[in-house]
């Protein structure tokens, strides 16, 4: 069943297209069919694959950083009491600019390549990642923590042998998230302004009315992003494999 639901999902999906596309005649050069879109896909592949390549260097490199970042973030922000009342309004703050709006400036500052959409990449994950680690790190057991101060654990013992451990699954719900949102950031910066990647392309194609090839660029970005957070959530499963799982859905 784990192969056969996806399948039966897209063919589901793409037959309510085709109805849909049909019974109220819509114009191919406003919403192609199904088949026409999968005709441009195959024609196109290997053009596809050149800018999906670009796209997926901008979408890890900014996954990566913003990983990083966010996790040293939360980190600092757990361990020094200071840097959690100055750090913590600026990162609230952050999130009041849209970060749509920074892709302009970013690519003014870091020009037209990859540079400006890894760092557009890393500013949408960032925060998700920050949240999420430093509230797991903050809802550590109570209880660990005295035992710990009771046997004379230092603030760094504690944090790095109690805290951290405690609040791996936190941080794996933060990068989950960050796996899913990670395209936004990468697409906004290639149309702000771009030579390569799926984004141009989509841009390039509805400026000459390819609009078959626009959306065969559409679904090639949203299986790289399928991928994607498929990718991440099997090996943060095989990392936490020690933390147990329950399904709401069997609860009686």
């Amino acid at each position: 069943m784990r192969i056969a639901r996806p399948i039966i999902i897209i063919a589901g999906l793409g037959l309510i297209w085709a109805l849909l596309v049909w019974a109220l005649a819509i114009p191919r050069f406003i919403l192609p069919g199904p088949l026409l879109v999968l005709e441009a896909w195959w024609e196109n592949f290997w053009h596809l694959l050149y800018h999906a390549q670009f796209t997926a260097i901008e979408i890890i490199g900014g996954l990566a950083l913003g990983a990083a970042l966010g996790t040293t973030t939360a980190l600092t922000m757990a361990y020094f009491g200071g840097a959690r009342r100055w750090l913590l309004p600026v990162l609230v703050a952050s999130q009041a600019v849209p970060v749509f709006a920074l892709a302009p400036i970013l690519v003014l500052w870091l020009g037209y390549g990859l540079a400006s959409k890894i760092a557009m990449a890393m500013l949408i994950i960032y925060f998700p990642v920050t949240a999420a680690f430093f509230d797991g790190l903050r809802r550590t057991d109570p209880g660990w923590l005295d035992l710990a101060r009771v046997m004379g654990g230092s603030r760094w013992a504690m944090l790095t042998t109690i805290r951290i451990p405690a609040a791996l699954p936190a941080l794996a719900s933060g990068l989950r998230v960050a796996a899913a949102v990670a395209p936004i950031g990468a697409v906004v910066g290639e149309w702000v302004g771009s030579s390569v990647g799926l984004g141009h392309l989509m841009l390039n194609s509805n400026a000459r009315v390819q609009v078959s090839l626009m959306f065969a660029a559409l679904f090639t970005l949203i299986l790289l992003s399928l991928t994607l957070y498929y990718t991440v959530d099997a090996v943060l499963r095989r990392a936490l494999a020690w933390q147990p799982e329950s399904n709401p859905a069997d609860d009686r």
